[in-house]
């Protein structure tokens, strides 16, 4: 299983790196740790998660308040957000509808 991290997701991280980095210094580094260890567990585990906007797998991080949302496609894990689950879900919708 290949998992690809899109633009949009890893803009994401970024995002909730420098917030997580002003917070404390060290917390962004052990938030980015935390998300790419739970996108590396989609080389077991891609596919068992609940279906959200029809299309996307969506994944609990687990340490940190976000969302992984991934499609299957053939042999690749598609990663294509990486949301905080704090905000809107039609925000996210939107934003996954852009992809």
């Amino acid at each position: 299983m290949t998992i690809v991290v899109t633009q949009s997701a890893s803009d994401d991280i970024a995002e909730g790196y420098l917030f997580y980095e002003e917070q404390y210094p060290g917390l962004g580094e052990y938030f980015e740790t935390s998300i790419f260890a739970d996108i590396r567990s989609l080389v077991l585990y891609a596919g068992v998660h609940e279906i959200h906007f029809e299309i996307y797998y969506r994944r609990i991080a687990s340490r940190f308040p976000y969302a992984i949302y991934y499609t299957l496609e053939n042999d690749t894990v598609l990663v294509h957000a990486v949301a905080d689950t704090r905000r809107d879900p039609d925000r996210v919708r939107y934003r996954l509808q852009q992809n």
